[in-house]
């Protein structure tokens, strides 16, 4: 899935001009994370968080009255406080590149880019909810967690396994074990009238199933 799919593109945009204060009302107006900043233009040039807005919004000494703190604030421009080197992805980024990007970053939201112009925006909250759809995740749907070596064929003998006993795989990943090289834990999610079955199908098949956290998975893991 690419994140055109899930951007918003009701976008709310700001001038460099704006003041700080005009930026919190529309931020809290339109209950929103974040500015885009666009410039006469119309091309993109910095990005304001509800966090940036927060930081600037207290700096001034308390001293002040609130008369003289709000002449001040309404001084202060977004273009002065605004992060200038945006970072943005194109409309062909994918869901978990988009994921990897904010991490990396240490960034909550992502304006997208479609031939050099603004064509949305995405947050992490976004991308989580849709992670977690594809993880997915319900009340109705329970997880089982196998360890297996890092081999080819694994994947295909446990699907085997439980087509064998007419259970449906809602979903399932997977990631190495970087304390147990060359191990790979598998976690997936089967519906919940299944979850007795299918861990008694891989159980019998040679695999420990593990349905809830344990310290220790020595237990669990395959043997050598």
């Amino acid at each position: 899935m690419y994140i055109d799919s899930i951007m918003h593109t009701d976008l709310i945009t700001v001038s460099p001009e704006t003041t700080l204060v005009q930026a919190r009302e529309l931020i809290e107006e339109k209950q929103i994370d974040h500015l885009l900043v666009i410039n006469g233009k119309k091309k993109l040039v910095g990005i304001v968080s509800d966090r940036d807005l927060k930081q600037y919004w207290a700096s001034p000494a308390t001293s002040l009255s609130t008369h003289e703190l709000n002449y001040l604030l309404q001084k202060v421009l977004v273009s002065m406080i605004m992060v200038k080197t945006v970072v943005t992805v194109p409309t062909s980024t994918t869901i978990e590149r988009a994921a990897y990007i904010m991490q990396q970053n240490r960034i909550s939201a992502l304006p997208v880019m479609e031939d050099g112009d603004l064509a949305g925006i995405v947050t992490s909250t976004d991308v989580m909810a849709v992670l977690l759809q594809a993880i997915g995740i319900s009340d109705e749907s329970v997880r089982l967690s196998i360890y297996v070596k890092d081999s080819i064929g694994k994947l295909a003998e446990v699907a085997e396994a439980l087509r064998a006993q007419d259970i449906n795989i809602q979903s399932l990943f997977c990631w190495p074990e970087s304390r147990h090289p060359g191990i790979t834990q598998m976690v997936l999610r089967v519906a919940g009238q299944d979850g007795d079955k299918a861990t008694a199908t891989l159980n019998a098949r040679g695999f420990k199933v593990k349905k809830h956290y344990e310290k220790d998975i020595t237990p669990y893991l395959p043997k050598e």
